[in-house]
């Protein structure tokens, strides 16, 4: 059963229209929110197993700026790529490809969340042109060597048990409604029950909204063996780093350490949030992003 979303309200107040686009061979479904004059658009690309509708409450905390919002290949509307791997690469050259396929007047700011975060990095150190690029809950470094490598391991684990399955046995593996409430369950860390609720709701509904058993698989290896921090060094433009104080995945002194580490990057800490910045606290970064687009933008 759906829960009311908390953020319903705002969103409903922002003009969304839908579109689709081939882009290496992937038949690439994209949103677009707010109106096409605003003075910024910002390219959204979501997490590992997420879609569009995940960053959706933070597109509702800022009506005035323009968001695209595609569904990343193999994940929810869009089809696989015929052209590369479904990994880091093969995801940072669709981003280009994508960008270039649309053929905006300006070139984007990109948010990247999460999964997210790595394909966003790895586009703008490879030369995808943006004047800003603000990174949500990123990944420092490698789940592997994160707070929880033990989970971790016993997640690569499960995900590689799949490969010895049927396509239809994998997908009801990887998809099984318990290990789904489990994931949302560790990952959230709100009190607030009925935000709770709707979160529990939203991963029922979208985190196995994947392609193939194929795809999915390369997907994983890359979310567990790969950092924002292999790309640092190539990562030129001003950069937001919105991390929280209980993220699960990347600890606070790998973000520092990030941070650190970028040419021109700004840090902004969330307190009592995970991983779920973009459910759980979707205001507290907007304002974080609208401060640090009005900074950089008009300078």
């Amino acid at each position: 059963m759906n829960a009311p979303s908390p953020y319903a309200e705002s969103l409903a107040r922002i003009p969304v229209t839908e579109a689709r686009v081939t882009v290496l061979g992937s038949d690439t479904h994209y949103w677009t929110y707010g109106d096409a004059d605003a003075a910024t658009t910002v390219l959204l690309v979501h997490g590992y197993r997420g879609e569009h509708h995940g960053l959706e409450p933070v597109v509702a905390q800022l009506p005035g700026v323009r968001f695209i919002a595609p569904d990343l290949p193999a994940f929810g509307e869009s089809s696989p790529l015929r052209e590369g791997r479904h990994d880091i690469e093969g995801y940072a050259r669709w981003l280009a490809a994508f960008v270039d396929a649309l053929d905006l007047a300006s070139p984007p700011v990109v948010l990247g969340h999460s999964f997210g975060s790595i394909v966003a990095a790895a586009a703008v150190s490879a030369g995808l042109e943006t004047p800003a690029l603000i990174l949500v809950n990123p990944i420092a470094i490698s789940a592997r060597r994160g707070p929880r490598a033990f989970a971790t391991a016993l997640t690569v684990g499960f995900y590689r048990a799949a490969r010895f399955l049927p396509e239809r046995g994998a997908h009801a593996f990887l998809g099984a409604p318990p290990i789904v409430r489990g994931m949302s369950i560790t990952l959230a860390k709100t009190k607030d029950r009925a935000l709770r609720a709707w979160i529990h709701s939203q991963h029922a509904t979208y985190f196995s909204r994947f392609h193939s058993k194929r795809t999915i698989l390369e997907g994983f290896e890359a979310s567990v063996s790969r950092s924002v921090g292999e790309y640092a060094a190539g990562i030129r433009v001003p950069t937001l780093l919105v991390a929280a104080e209980r993220d699960d995945i990347t600890p606070l002194s790998a973000v520092r350490a990030l941070r650190a580490s970028l040419a021109d990057a700004e840090l902004v800490v969330i307190p009592g949030v995970g991983h779920l910045i973009h459910y759980e606290t979707p205001g507290e970064a907007a304002s974080a992003i609208t401060a640090f687009l009005s900074r950089r933008l008009e300078q």
